[in-house]
């Protein structure tokens, strides 16, 4: 398999797929080369392949549609058009972004089976993943209430699909991305502060603050944490009359000292605006559910790290069925069969 070439289309067989061994890595993550060649098809789509072309009809042209299954905010389908690109398929698709209802048709492709079908494992996956986690964070997006939301989901999820999750926070409205991938290839720069690791090897919330500004380049904001070793508002008072650059603190208390509530938030914001740092945001992260961001925002937050909610939302199903084959109208029993008159899908290729 070494010497297949992804375009137009990967020429694998079933007793080769049986023989191919990985090479050793101690990623298990499939490679970009992978994907394009095939290697992460459900099997049966190989098998397929070949009795099609035993029978000389891999070549013959067909209509597939591909749908929600549930409703949703679509992501993930420039990767997926980026998948079918240069295949010599005629495609009309929904943008990214788009508020779909179950059961529409998102993705209509038209051309030999040859050339896309043992791409429809990775195309549906992809679609899935990324509409579910836009689905989410559109929701989070929603509950803040226009405040900036960063993602800050990739430890939740394999470290191979963090940047993919990024995307999908942004397509749903979130602001910036943690990670370095995800942030440069959306063109921006990574959103971060500092950890709690930081500030327990150097001991002093105040210390930190003040090395850190000196450290880091002028355009990064000035967000420093304030729970680690005292009182949050205590902390936060002392960064704010030290540090003219400040731009807001961060809140991240932990579940075992009652986590980040609107009590709290409501508090330090009174406090920070009698003592004229009014200009100082406060920024929540640690465990944020649409319902929490929502509260925390009428307490006074204006900034949010949404990590778990968005990493754990579940995939939003999506089906492809072949509606055409040879122009002749086709559906397995239960389905319409033909083409399903949508609205909204526009020409890619």
């Amino acid at each position: 398999m070494a010497g297949l070439s992804p375009l137009p289309a990967p020429a694998l067989s079933w007793a080769e797929v049986a023989r191919w061994e990985p090479a050793p890595s101690p990623v298990r993550s499939a490679t970009p080369d992978q994907v394009l060649g095939g290697l992460t098809a459900d099997v049966y789509f190989v098998g397929t392949l070949e009795v099609l072309a035993q029978q000389g009809l891999a070549q013959q042209v067909v209509t597939a549609e591909v749908f929600a299954n549930h409703g949703g905010l679509l992501a993930g389908m420039d990767e997926a058009l980026g998948l079918l690109s240069g295949r010599g398929l005629e495609l009309w698709a929904a943008p990214e972004g788009t508020r779909v209802a179950a059961r529409q048709v998102v993705l209509r492709i038209r051309g030999p089976y040859s050339q896309f079908g043992v791409f429809e494992t990775a195309l549906l996956g992809m679609l899935a993943a990324s509409s579910g986690w836009a689905t989410a964070a559109a929701a989070v997006v929603a509950a803040a209430g226009g405040a900036p939301v960063i993602s800050y989901g990739a430890r939740h999820v394999h470290p191979a699909v963090a940047s993919v999750m990024d995307r999908a926070t942004l397509v749903a409205g979130f602001q910036g991305v943690s990670t370095i991938l995800g942030a440069r290839q959306a063109g921006l720069v990574p959103a971060g502060t500092m950890p709690h690791a930081l500030m327990l090897m150097v001991g002093d919330t105040l210390t930190v603050a003040r090395l850190f500004d000196a450290v880091m380049p002028a355009a990064v904001p000035r967000t420093v944490l304030v729970d680690t070793f005292h009182d949050e508002v205590e902390e936060a008072l002392r960064v704010a009359r030290a540090l003219p650059s400040l731009t807001s603190v961060r809140l991240d208390t932990p579940r075992e000292r009652g986590g980040v509530t609107a009590g709290l938030v409501r508090e330090l914001r009174v406090h920070l605006d009698r003592a004229g740092f009014g200009h100082v945001g406060i920024f929540v992260s640690g465990g944020l559910s649409p319902e929490r961001v929502a509260e925390l925002r009428e307490a006074g937050a204006s900034g949010f790290g949404v990590g778990h909610y968005v990493a754990a939302a579940p995939p939003l199903d999506f089906t492809m069925d072949l509606k055409e084959v040879a122009g002749r109208p086709v559906a397995k029993r239960g389905r319409i069969p033909g083409i399903t008159e949508t609205e909204g899908l526009v020409p890619c290729g």
